[in-house]
């Protein structure tokens, strides 16, 4: 698997994004993956407010989040069936703005799919929205796949055998994630001015299908509800628990 980072101009609010895109970007190989920082697709869709307090921000953190606690550092947040901090809400490089997560984010990945594989002429062609994440007890930030299209984002392994013949009964592996965190790590998340990375060879499926309910666990069966019910995250009688 080859991953290139693409340094961009500055990218500014409702700019054509598919040309700006194209304009740093000519060309790409066939079944590649297209990773693209959420923020672009924050400011093209205009989901930008001007940052004005402490107290406003948190007013959209508990807005955009369907369940939300307060920690010393940050608001806990659960938002479109991820964990996040802050509802996605973010600051940096943002220039004095909040930028919030595109929404019906996997309607706007297929929208940017369709035009740059036509702008490049391919057929097999994947776009990955990624956000930075924070994992539990692990230091710094990671990435997670926030939306994507052109490309099934887990594989289902079970009933396959694993070396020694012994069948699988639960592993599901999150590509998605995986090839977002990939990404991350090569677009950086100071000053790099990367906002887009270049996927080739991943081992995926690529799949004009999009079924974002694929990767989203159900409540009830996840390993860490019990903690999140503890905490206060989730509580009960919520999800349809």
């Amino acid at each position: 698997m080859k991953l290139t980072a693409v340094h961009t101009d500055i990218f500014h609010p409702r700019e054509n994004l598919p040309a700006f895109i194209v304009r740093h970007l000519p060309s790409v190989p066939e079944k590649s993956i297209l990773a693209v920082a959420s923020k672009l697709l924050a400011l093209w869709k205009g989901e930008i407010v001007p940052y004005e307090s402490p107290a406003q921000k948190e007013e959209l953190i508990l807005r955009e989040s369907t369940a939300a606690l307060k920690t010393p550092l940050a608001w806990l947040t659960v938002k479109d069936g991820m964990v996040m901090t802050n509802a996605g809400i973010d600051e940096s490089n943002a220039d004095g703005k909040l930028l919030l997560l595109p929404k019906n984010g996997y309607v706007v990945a297929d929208e940017l799919r369709q035009t740059l594989r036509a702008r490049w002429n391919v057929t097999n062609l994947g776009v990955l929205i990624t956000d930075s994440m924070i994992l539990p007890l692990r230091a710094g930030v990671t990435a997670s796949a926030v939306a994507y299209a052109g490309f099934r984002g887990v594989k289902d392994l079970r009933g396959t055998p694993d070396i020694f013949g012994k069948k699988l009964e639960v592993t599901l592996v999150n590509a998605a994630d995986s090839l977002a965190s990939a990404a991350a790590l090569c677009m950086g998340e100071g000053n790099e001015q990367s906002p887009l990375c270049v996927i080739e060879n991943a081992p995926v499926k690529f799949s004009d299908v999009i079924n974002a309910a694929e990767i989203k666990y159900p409540v009830e069966n996840d390993l860490y509800t019990p903690l999140f019910k503890a905490s206060g995250l989730i509580k009960k009688g919520e999800y349809n628990d």
